[in-house]
């Protein structure tokens, strides 16, 4: 499976192929890293450091979109991420993904050397968005999401929360193709914590394999999010190991891509599970039940 954005080309055809992307908030209010990376200086080195610690894609959000949060104008949007973008795109090799619901916003970033768009509203915001990814042959992130982040948490009724996602997606992967995007240039995310229950979190990242039947790559983003605190009972800085775990159960399911904040470890953690599925036998070891397997 083949996903284009504007030079790049990824290929997933190859087994166990799976993809970071590291996210890069520089809001003033993230849930999970407050005003850490609000500042140009200190956005930028983490950008390199994202690169550095093996992520494929690095993604960078302006705009808060955590429950209940409040939206901001596209003059406020821009105003934040053009000095962090314009610095950024100078100096990393890999592809530059914003997180935006905005076609202006979309169209500036795209202009200054953004590949791909991660809208959050899968194309519900902003009519022009497939447009702007068009014109530009961008890649496109579309999440699923009902309402918006401030009154998501609202529209959790589902009868079947999985074929109704899966439904849900295959509606705006259908405005994305009806502007003109090609299919390549599409990637789909169930939207992990948006418009879900703990329980629907859950359940989505447990039959994951069944979202393939939409044929394009998957994006999972399970990174410190609420349902691993509620389920663990851990603060949004104690999540790594839930995070973790949510990884696993993704990539079992197929996911190709997974979008966290802890780069370096979530790398070594896809690695050292790489390494054991594809170990060999050492040609030493016996089968259970043989007379020398009774010393163990």
């Amino acid at each position: 499976m083949l996903f284009k954005a504007r030079r790049y080309r990824i290929d997933f055809s190859k087994k166990n192929k799976v993809l970071i992307v590291g996210i890069l908030n520089i809001t003033p209010d993230s849930f999970s890293e407050g005003k850490r990376y609000f500042k140009k200086n200190a956005a930028y080195r983490r950008a390199l450091e994202i690169e550095a610690e093996g992520a494929a894609i690095i993604d960078i959000g302006a705009e808060s979109t955590r429950p209940g949060s409040a939206g901001i104008s596209a003059s406020e949007e821009l105003k934040r991420i053009i000095p962090v973008l314009d610095k950024v795109v100078r100096k990393i090799k890999i592809p530059i993904s914003i997180d935006t619901t905005k076609s202006d916003v979309a169209y500036e970033c795209l202009r200054r050397g953004a590949a791909i768009i991660n809208d959050i509203s899968g194309l519900t915001k902003d009519p022009a968005m497939a447009s702007v990814v068009k014109k530009f042959k961008a890649g496109l992130v579309i999440m699923h999401m009902r309402g918006e982040p401030a009154t998501m948490q609202k529209y959790t009724a589902y009868k079947d929360c999985v074929r109704e996602v899966i439904k849900e997606l295959r509606g705006r992967m259908q405005i994305a193709r009806s502007a003109g995007v090609a299919f390549d240039h599409i990637i789909v995310d169930p939207g992990i914590g948006f418009s879900k229950t703990v329980k629907q979190n859950l359940e989505i990242i447990r039959n994951i394999k069944k979202f393939h039947v939409l044929k394009r790559p998957l994006l999972i983003g399970p990174s410190r999010k609420s349902f691993i605190g509620k389920v663990l009972n851990r603060t949004v800085n104690e999540r790594l190991a839930g995070t973790l775990a949510s990884v696993a159960g993704a990539v079992d399911g197929g996911a190709e891509m997974i979008r966290v904040h802890d780069v370096r470890e979530t790398n070594d953690f896809l690695t050292m599970r790489k390494t054991i599925n594809e170990a060999k036998s050492c040609g030493t070891c016996l089968p259970v039940g043989r007379r020398s397997d009774r010393n163990f």
